[in-house]
């Protein structure tokens, strides 16, 4: 396969390209150049030979007479002549074998059940990363997503929830848990307005100021005091303005205050003209917007290229020491105290951790979002955090409401990696958009990555 660009210069709103090899497709969208209000273009992946194309601009069939055309029994259509791709010597990035941990007999559910046994990873080689493929797919992906409203990431159909800010925290908690959120918007009937997000890691910090004081335990600290009693009292957190989105900004701007203010998720509120009275219509996340990436190139992956890169070729994720990478990832066993878990996933502001047994198999994971199976039968009053284990705060959670994690090896491309981020039931039990992903052998299992943002 050759990438091949097309463009289309005369103007227009909306253009599409069409021709023989956009298959299933059928309708290929291109993108504004930037810079340009005129020109659009797109990049497809074409066998070699003679290809036939024409351009649907703002929904006119439109022939580019600027470049090749020809008129057959079919009509008049432009073509392009793709040749084979010369053969180039290129230097080689040969990854060679180091030392991991396998992961034997991983049932349906990806658990292990067998000891783990040292092996050597097999020989892998890639293709060197160019600076201009990061370059280009940064630029390209901007423009993209400056190109859409945030109403691209709102479902057609759906349920969006938010909390009474007045409700207590053990109802609060319990909501959650069972609706399956990691995150809600508050409500402030007083001010008739959103007023802040509950969260998991609030969840968290709840239950490490009643350990400090566990007279408070026995007092249901929990079913007395309000949601906003917590957050603006009793923890005495740092108290900022809502961060939120309008759903007629871009899809840029969703990107740049989840990833710039370090929380993992945004509500989209509305708000007519000559009122103050906000609508609640989403909560984006980065989920969300892997899904639209992955939906809009899914079939145009040449357009970025870094996405055709294996992820074991990128400086990307969290991997176990004896590979290395940018960050070492962290493991916990499976009965390490529980209260290490938490403070783990605080301190180093992660979703989740790997829990592994004493030979390093992998075993489960434990996410934020995991504590609050606590509230259930009230089973916060009765725990300690520096007397349970995890493997004991794991058998209160649903193994079978989701799917604890997914799995993928070294020589996937990042395109797969976004696709198993972008999947709801891959994430949506994370408060953050980090998912760890054990990596799968040809000849066995070997966890070694957590991907995704810390």
């Amino acid at each position: 396969m050759v990438h091949t660009q097309f463009v289309w210069s005369h103007g227009g709103n909306q253009v599409f390209l069409c021709g023989d090899f956009t298959g299933r497709v059928k309708y290929q969208q291109m993108v504004p150049v930037e810079g340009s209000n005129s020109t659009f273009m797109t990049i497809c992946d074409l066998p070699p030979g003679l290809h036939k194309y024409k351009f649907l601009v703002d929904g006119v069939w439109r022939v580019d007479q600027q470049q090749l055309f020809k008129e057959d029994e079919y009509g008049v259509n432009n073509i392009i002549l793709v040749k084979p791709p010369e053969i180039m010597t290129q230097q080689l990035v040969v990854d060679d074998g180091l030392p991991v941990m396998d992961i034997d007999g991983l049932d349906d559910h990806h658990h292990a059940d067998s000891a783990s046994t040292s092996s050597n990873i097999p020989h892998q080689t890639f293709l060197p990363l160019r600076a201009d493929d990061i370059e280009t797919t940064r630029n390209r992906l901007s423009q993209h997503l400056s190109s859409y409203p945030v109403y691209e990431l709102i479902p057609d159909s759906g349920k969006v929830f938010a909390l009474d800010a007045n409700l207590s925290v053990e109802e609060a908690f319990l909501i959650m848990h069972s609706e399956g959120l990691a995150v809600a918007p508050l409500w402030d009937q007083a001010s008739h307005q959103i007023s802040g997000m509950l969260t998991a890691s609030d969840f968290i910090l709840i239950l490490m100021e009643l350990q400090r004081n566990h007279a408070m335990v026995a007092n249901h600290a929990l079913e007395l005091s309000s949601i906003s009693a917590w957050k603006e009292g009793k923890l005495q957190l740092h108290k900022r303005p809502l961060i939120k989105v309008d759903p007629d900004e871009t899809l840029n701007a969703v990107a740049f205050r989840i990833l710039h203010n370090h929380i993992s998720s945004v509500p989209v509120i509305y708000v007519a003209q000559d009122t103050t009275f906000p609508q609640l219509l989403h909560v984006a996340c980065l989920s969300g917007l892997l899904k639209h990436v992955t939906r809009h190139f899914e079939h145009r992956i040449g357009y970025l290229p870094l996405l055709q890169q294996p992820i074991g070729s990128l400086p990307i994720g969290s991997w176990i020491r004896d590979i290395g990478g940018a960050r070492e990832l962290l493991t916990l066993l499976s009965h390490e105290l529980l209260s290490d878990a938490l403070r783990l996933l605080l301190d180093e502001h992660i979703s989740s951790v790997p829990i592994v047994d004493t030979k390093g198999t992998l075993v489960n994971i434990f996410s934020r979002s995991d504590i609050t199976s606590l509230a259930k039968g009230n089973v916060y009053a009765r725990i300690q955090l520096d007397h349970a284990t995890i493997a004991q705060a794991l058998q209160l959670v649903d193994m079978k409401a989701h799917s604890r994690f997914e799995t993928c090896t070294r020589t996937d491309t990042l395109q797969r990696v976004i696709t198993l981020l972008s999947d709801p039931a891959c994430v949506s039990f994370m408060e953050r958009w980090l998912c760890v992903l054990p990596l799968k052998r040809p000849n066995g299992w070997a966890w070694s990555a957590a991907c995704g943002g810390g």
